[in-house]
């Protein structure tokens, strides 16, 4: 994550120019886009790259738990050691990794060639996303912290509105490889937007790895973080798994790519949605309807599986609603990160990604073991991690710089 000081002067050049600067977080915001559909796109052809591959499709799924786990691990390390790297160049540089690592990907001629290129495609994330985010906030004023994070998110989401779908598309006419050969094309062409577009910006001291660690002992945060990884767990226990599921649902062959789009569709709503909300109503008001929104959802899926009954439209609009509530975690927690500790935001929002992917892991790891029980058990879990998110919400949103 990038360190961004601030004098005095630059922080009023910044409110005087913040509708530029929310104009600039969409620059970011296609950088997340590319980041985004590489880090989800797997989920739509998992049991294509299985086949090709020679493994199961929870085998396959390891892709998407080790691309997980290294970001999570690689995020911290990543931010001390490019710390004093202009922020513009670290976004250009990251991105052209990632390039580079999708090409490896759609060369990948085994599992461990494929899970070798996810974890370089992981810590060239690693370097975007936090950064990303931080660089936002560095752009606007305060009063609109949540909404430009909410854009810069918004490129993930919308990658699960548009990047996903449309690579399981591609995947079902020209193969998983091409799906990946595209991703990486599309890297390139970001990294050349990011280099023309972007403002220059320092880079900052660097922060000892100890010392970012030491923000997890803020009692803010000890109560924040958490929430995220366990949030992100409920939303991809069955995610990372979608084609199985679906299909337990009576969903299948293009009507997958139908239900992974009203997913995105929600996930964009839900995570624009949120940004504002948190703005005016407060992040653990937006947090509790999510969470509630998401065990119902769930919870409806498995009562579809469990008797065998087939709706589509109901699981098209089930569809959406889980993407909304998945993704609209994101922009009220790091709201409630940055107002726990204002002057570590940067370490924060860099800590709030990598739980997010710890929870990704951590779901990709259940899903796989539940796959094997079918779409109503993998379903059960998830709606049960939702309400257990939902309990730890409740039990933490009174802590003392905890924001309502």
């Amino acid at each position: 994550m990038s360190d961004i000081s601030i004098t005095a002067g630059q922080a009023d050049d910044r409110a005087d120019a913040a509708p530029a600067g929310l104009g600039r977080t969409a620059v970011l915001a296609l950088g997340t886009f590319a980041v985004g559909t590489d880090a989800f796109v797997l989920a739509g052809f998992l049991p294509d790259v299985a086949a090709s591959l020679h493994v199961s499709t929870g085998g396959a799924g390891q892709a998407v738990t080790v691309f997980a786990a290294a970001y999570a691990l690689a995020s911290p390390l990543v931010a001390t050691m490019t710390a004093r790297v202009p922020r513009r160049a670290l976004l250009v540089a990251a991105l052209v990794l990632l390039a580079v690592a999708n090409a490896g990907s759609a060369l990948a001629p085994n599992l461990p060639f494929l899970l070798v290129t996810r974890v370089l495609a992981a810590v060239a994330a690693a370097a975007y996303t936090p950064t990303a985010g931080a660089v936002s906030v560095a752009l606007v004023r305060p009063e609109l912290r949540a909404r430009a994070l909410a854009v810069v998110v918004g490129g993930l989401t919308v990658a699960t509105a548009l990047g996903v779908p449309l690579g399981d598309a591609i995947g079902a006419v020209m193969g998983w490889r091409a799906a990946l050969w595209l991703v990486a094309a599309l890297c390139l062409v970001t990294a050349v937007a990011a280099g023309a577009l972007m403002p220059s910006l320092p880079g900052g001291m660097p922060v000892p790895l100890r010392a970012r660690l030491a923000a997890l002992r803020h009692p803010g945060v000890a109560a924040v973080l958490p929430l995220t990884a366990l949030g992100m767990t409920a939303a991809y226990t069955v995610y990372a798994y979608a084609v199985p599921a679906f299909a337990g649902v009576g969903v299948s062959g293009s009507g997958t790519t139908w239900m992974l789009g009203f997913y995105g569709l929600g996930a964009v709503a839900g995570n624009l949605a949120s940004g504002i909300a948190a703005d005016h109503l407060g992040p653990v008001r937006v947090l509790a309807v999510g969470y509630t929104l998401m065990a119902a959802s769930l919870t409806g899926f498995a009562l579809l599986a469990a008797t065998g009954l087939r709706a589509p439209v109901a699981v098209g609009v089930a569809s959406a609603v889980w993407g909304a509530a998945s993704w609209c975690q994101t922009p009220p927690q790091q709201h409630r990160l940055i107002e726990a500790a204002p002057a570590q935001a940067p370490l924060l929002v860099a800590l709030n990604s990598s739980a997010i992917y710890l929870g990704i892991g951590a779901g990709t790891v259940i899903g796989g073991l539940a796959v094997p029980a079918g779409a109503g058990t993998m379903f059960t879990i998830a709606a049960v991690l939702a309400l257990t998110a939902l309990a730890w919400l409740a039990t933490t949103d009174r802590t003392p710089t905890s924001a309502r």
